[in-house]
């Protein structure tokens, strides 16, 4: 039998033989997490085209704010502090970014835009200068629609406590896939020394707080393996309540750098990897230990009509699903497939010039995808939990992969 591991808010109830896979219970004082689980993003603390009741039906357990987004909000007067259940809806955990992710966004201008993954292709270029930001040992200046705006921990964490999500994230130096040893080795420090002052800010945001609020330390280090193993030490022995893995690289870069960073961090706190949720990564995170992740894929591909099934996916504009009156996938057991809506109906519905039905069609395309995510996982753990994950990873990619 597998032996039980935990701390005070997370517990492990089964490893998997065979990788580091695993089984948990994460609790929150907005409910209970089973993981792994995917973290569906809701960016300004709601979904478009979705009712609370609607993202209920998809069973979704967890749910990631945007920070960044709702920094106004969080600072106004008539903004009560917690905020952000009140915003989605729900009564589950609600999660919330630090806000770093968003800077490194708007530094290189839309010339030289370089986000959090790049082409397996991609070559260090230290001449991507962030022209548009001004990183400093006590955070980021930058512009932002005609604005001077300065993000550095303190801020964060004052931020992320006005918002009241279950699990917050600390302020860390994210880099580009671009970038050299040189500036991931300057980015590890001002991670870690941005935690450090995380951890002091939110234990003094804490103090008077009926609802406590997790807060997890992020990994850094690029696709530099002796600087992610340095950061998985350095923020793995700091008192956080769990671990975010952070950072940027290749597709094919994932599995490798959690086989690196996984080992430092301690086995009894949960993980959670950064902006990542396509299926095939999906179980290479979770093959490797990973809890939970957060993606804005099975959202924002549903939006533009693209749906995702056991045999792969589809583009519902497509021409030969006008007349198709099956559902999305038969059998499945979504909002959507249940009330037999027709792919010729939800076509219509997308490819509609008129804003309300279009909306309509996006409201059937997100509550399948969301439905297939979390349903995927629940499949998931079961599988973890009787023993047959690595068949199960190697049957269900074959089938989505390559589709007959």
């Amino acid at each position: 039998m597998t032996p039980k591991m935990s701390n005070k808010n997370f517990r492990i109830v089964k490893k998997d033989t065979k990788t580091r896979a695993r089984l948990g219970v994460l609790k929150t004082p907005h409910g209970v997490i089973q993981t792994p689980s995917y973290v569906f993003v809701g960016t300004y603390g709601k979904f478009r085209h979705l009712t609370p009741k609607d993202v209920k039906k998809t069973r979704s357990q967890v749910v990631i704010a945007n920070t960044f987004h709702l920094w106004d909000k969080a600072l106004e007067n008539k903004a009560k502090e917690g905020f952000i259940h009140r915003s989605f809806g729900l009564k589950i955990p609600v999660m919330t970014d630090s806000g770093g992710f968003q800077v490194l966004s708007l530094a290189f201008g839309d010339k030289n835009k370089v986000g959090k993954f790049m082409a397996d292709s991609a070559k260090i270029d230290a001449t991507y200068k962030r022209s548009k930001i001004k990183v400093t040992d006590k955070g980021v200046h930058f512009n932002f629609k005609g604005r001077q705006l300065f993000l550095g921990p303190e801020l964060s964490m004052k931020l992320q406590s006005r918002i009241g999500a279950d699990i917050i994230f600390a302020f860390d130096h994210i880099t580009s896939p671009l970038d050299d040893f040189k500036y991931n080795k300057k980015a590890l420090e001002l991670t870690e020394k941005w935690a450090r002052i995380c951890l002091k800010e939110h234990a003094k945001n804490q103090k008077d707080r009926k609802n406590k609020q997790m807060l997890f330390g992020i990994v850094q280090g690029g696709i530099y393996r002796r600087l992610r193993e340095k950061s998985a030490r350095q923020i793995g022995s700091l008192p956080f309540d769990g671990f975010g893995i952070g950072g940027a690289y290749t597709k094919k870069q994932i599995s490798k750098m959690l086989k690196w960073v996984i080992p430092y961090l301690p086995q009894e706190k949960p993980r959670h990897l950064l902006g990542v949720g396509k299926v095939a990564d999906i179980f290479e995170a979770i093959e490797n230990g990973v809890d939970m992740f957060d993606c804005v894929i099975p959202t924002r591909e549903a939006r533009h009509g693209r749906l995702y099934t056991k045999r792969g996916t589809m583009q519902i504009q497509r021409g030969i699903y006008a007349d198709d009156k099956r559902p999305i996938e038969v059998g499945c057991k979504c909002p959507t497939c249940s009330k037999k809506v027709s792919l010729a109906k939800i076509r219509a519905l997308i490819k509609s010039p008129d804003a309300k039905l279009n909306a309509v069609g996006q409201r059937w395309c997100l509550m399948h995808n969301m439905w297939f995510f979390n349903n995927l996982l629940e499949r998931i753990r079961e599988s973890i939990k009787n023993e047959r994950f690595s068949e199960f990873k190697r049957s269900y990619l074959k089938r989505f992969l390559n589709p007959s």
